[in-house]
């Protein structure tokens, strides 16, 4: 498989995931959604290249993939497969063990069979699809469980009364059992995010992998084998370093430790505030952190101490530290721009380069910015607005004919037809106030000034003259006066010289009648 054929996101994704965060080839497949193989073939096309992660994140996409761009290895001929059916079998026998069926394996098998490091890898693999419980070993300060309990709390609003359900999110290491917990009014990705930031500053570090549910706000695709967190999530793991590795669906035994920590609390934590009355989220928040500090000293019934021992003991020393600048969640969404080069966000229209009319850009909107991606390129930044229907426009995006006219403006169309002539700048302004508004009459200012190219200056002055004599200050009226030839003509006498000659008559008004 050639470099190109990964995906563009997850390439970078690999590297950092293999030489920043230390995983193994079987973590990150399970990450990223691509098979092991995969992995390895990269990981080794970087090793040839000596990719590393500063010098891959130092890159573009495109040239990441030309450095990367080298012919993989060769596939190695196709193993016969073990009957994994018989070897679990035979490995209930006495005396039987898996180096005795490997070589067995070796000997009865016609062409190449696996070492036995892979023997016992796939074998491995193959039962744990059994249906058993088996009991989890974790590693200090490799995995941080989250969720969310299904139990609410209500916060009474002061001023009108309503009351609010607060959802209450539960975090718990995988060495030590060490607890967390926080209210939030929602479980959307913005509140799942700030409560796990929360979270990591509670235990001080940072763990190699967070294990959520597949929940809809976390995780992009949940698909029973290859579940994919979202572009939001992704950025947090890579803010702060680690890994979101989302449990299987249903399968709540892959993160029991959340499950019972999640039973903790609303034993010990919210069935004790449920005769209390709270009027914001901070009040819950602050009596929820007043408990939990009971709740991690509670000593263990079966073990020595307590989570807070255990976790200073095994968690603390092994977390990774936590970053210097704070997490700016921001999130991600796909729109098209349009024929004007303008894409719609909530109401608002952003522009990008004129040449990206009818593509799909990724955009990505903080509480501050909206950025502008085009395959995984940078287009545009915009800072984030609010108006309905209003628009930002960078000048640089726009066509050049575009960018010519709107830099016209009142102030310098009369100074040009000044510069042409007394009548002509009459005319002019008479053009943009008949307008409603002046950039109405914008396209009628620049249909003169083609005429003065095509006539002449002295013809348009003249033309003009006799527009405004005859009461039709209007670009018609010009063009069709210096079509006929009508501005080299006597211009025609004003209508207060003329003098009617009308009988007196009972049914004849003067002017004065209208006053």
């Amino acid at each position: 498989m050639p470099a190109v054929r990964i995906a563009m996101v997850k390439l970078k994704e690999l590297l950092r995931l293999k030489f920043d965060c230390k995983l193994s080839h079987r973590q990150i497949a399970r990450a990223l959604g691509i098979s092991k193989g995969a992995v390895g073939k990269y990981v080794v096309l970087a090793q040839q290249s000596s990719v590393d992660w500063a010098v891959a994140c130092a890159l573009e996409e495109l040239e990441l993939q030309a450095r990367l761009g080298s012919a993989p290895a060769p596939l190695p001929p196709a193993l016969a497969a073990p009957d994994w059916s018989w070897v679990h079998q035979e490995l209930k026998r006495k005396g039987v063990t898996l180096t005795l069926l490997w070589e067995e394996y070796r000997e009865s098998s016609n062409g190449p069979a696996y070492r036995y490091s892979r023997f016992c890898e796939l074998y491995a693999r193959w039962r744990a699809n059994l249906k058993r419980s088996m009991r989890q070993v974790h590693r200090a300060g490799e995995k941080l469980f989250i969720d969310y309990a299904g139990q609410t709390v209500p916060v009474i609003n002061q001023q009108t009364g309503e009351v609010r359900f607060a959802q209450i999110f539960v975090a718990a290491l995988g060495a030590s059992n060490y607890s967390f917990a926080c209210a939030t009014w929602t479980q959307t990705t913005a509140d799942w995010l700030a409560a796990l930031a929360k979270a990591l500053a509670f235990i001080g570090g940072v763990t190699e992998l967070i294990v959520p549910d597949n929940a809809r706000a976390l995780i992009g695709d949940a698909n029973r084998y290859e579940p994919m967190p979202n572009r939001s999530a992704c950025e947090f793991a890579a803010h702060y370093g680690t890994v979101i590795l989302p449990a299987r669906p249903h399968r709540p035994r892959d993160k029991a430790k959340v499950e019972f920590a999640v039973q903790l609390v609303e034993r010990w934590v919210l069935a004790r505030l449920r005769h209390r009355q709270f009027f914001s989220l901070e009040e819950l928040n602050r009596a929820i952190t007043d408990l939990l500090v009971e709740l991690n000293e509670r000593a263990f019934k079966k073990l020595p101490g307590s989570r807070s021992s255990a976790f200073e003991a095994l968690d603390q020393p092994a977390l990774k530290p936590l970053p210097t600048s704070p997490y700016q969640y921001a999130e991600w969404r796909r729109a098209r721009a349009n024929i004007d080069y303008h894409l719609e966000i909530e109401h608002h229209y952003y522009s990008v380069p004129h040449a990206l009319c009818r593509e799909t850009i990724d955009v990505r909107l903080s509480a501050t910015t909206l950025e502008c991606f085009h395959r995984t390129r940078r287009i545009a930044v915009h800072p984030r607005s609010h108006v309905r229907g209003g628009y930002s426009t960078i000048a640089e995006h726009m066509p050049a004919a575009h960018r010519a006219h709107r830099e016209w403006s009142p102030g310098r169309l009369l100074t040009w037809a000044a510069s042409v002539g007394v009548h002509t700048r009459d005319l002019v302004r008479a053009l943009l106030q008949s307008k409603p508004h002046p950039e109405q009459g914008y396209r009628a200012c620049l249909g003169l000034m083609r005429l003065g190219n095509d006539y002449g200056r002295e013809r348009l002055e003249a033309a003009c003259q006799r527009a405004l004599a005859i009461g039709a200050p209007r670009y018609k009226s010009v063009a069709a006066i210096l079509k006929a030839g009508l501005d080299r003509a006597a211009p025609p006498a004003s209508n207060t010289s003329l003098e009617l000659s009308l009988p007196l008559h009972q049914n004849v008004r003067g002017s004065t009648y209208y006053h």
